[in-house]
């Protein structure tokens, strides 16, 4: 759970860290963070922190395709064969 959350972050923030690199490596010096976010876009920033982090919570978010209460077995290796892993039906 805490991997998912600092990836989030990460992805939150990525915008900022990178105008923030982009402007210490414009004035060619490191004139502080303080310097920097006191002239930097933050709504603008913010709103693309926003949708990068939507748009990875969207790329990566999985699907099984399978129906609520349906479970899964998986691959078995069995007598020399493996036997491909399927759903089973929800027990009623």
């Amino acid at each position: 759970m805490m991997r998912i959350f600092i990836e989030n972050i990460f992805f939150f923030l990525l915008p900022t860290m990178s105008y923030i690199a982009w402007v210490a490596f414009q004035r060619n010096d490191w004139p502080g963070m303080g310097a920097v976010l006191r002239e930097a876009p933050l709504m603008i920033l913010f709103v693309l922190g926003a949708l990068l982090m939507l748009t990875t919570l969207i790329a990566f978010s999985s699907t099984s395709g399978s129906r609520p209460g349906e479970g899964y077995e998986p691959a078995i290796f069995k007598d020399g064969k493996v036997t491909p892993g399927h759903t089973t039906k929800p027990a009623q």
